[in-house]
């Protein structure tokens, strides 16, 4: 079967909500938490997220850019395997209203009242530098 592309991956993760997000803590454990894939975004390499400025992945991604990113689609047709799809890549903090507002969704509101002028507002961009798939019987990478 043949590889899939960032193209094939992009419309395939727009259908996915949700994601985790994983850091490196201070003392060299793996924390993970859900984080909103914001599907409305297509996907070129760079996943965006928000957060509060005193949340603990903040002070990880401080520490350690280093992070990974999991989603898992739905499952296939006939109750076949969903698609999985691991990121490792380098994350970093965003305090910039106007960059905020470039990636903001009404969907996000639930979780920041006011919006992009919400107080200790965060952006993480996660910039992807490898990509592994699987998808039922096809796995593989994608470049960047």
């Amino acid at each position: 079967m043949a590889g899939m592309t960032r193209d094939d991956l992009s419309g395939k993760m727009g259908k996915i909500d949700f994601g985790m997000l994983s850091t490196r803590t201070d003392g060299g454990a793996i924390a993970s938490r859900p984080m909103s894939n914001n599907g409305e975004v297509e996907y070129r390499g760079d996943s965006f997220f928000f957060t509060y400025e005193d949340a603990r992945t903040v002070s990880d991604i401080e520490s350690d850019a280093r992070v990974g990113l999991t989603f898992t689609g739905a499952p296939g047709l006939l109750g076949g395997p969903p698609l999985f799809i691991a990121v490792e890549g380098h994350a970093e903090l965003i305090r910039d209203k106007a960059q905020f507002a470039t990636h903001w969704t009404t969907g996000l509101d639930r979780w920041f009242g006011q919006g992009i002028d919400t107080p200790g507002l965060v952006m993480i961009r996660v910039r992807a530098e490898r990509i592994h798939y699987w998808n039922g019987g096809d796995e593989g990478e994608v470049a960047l």
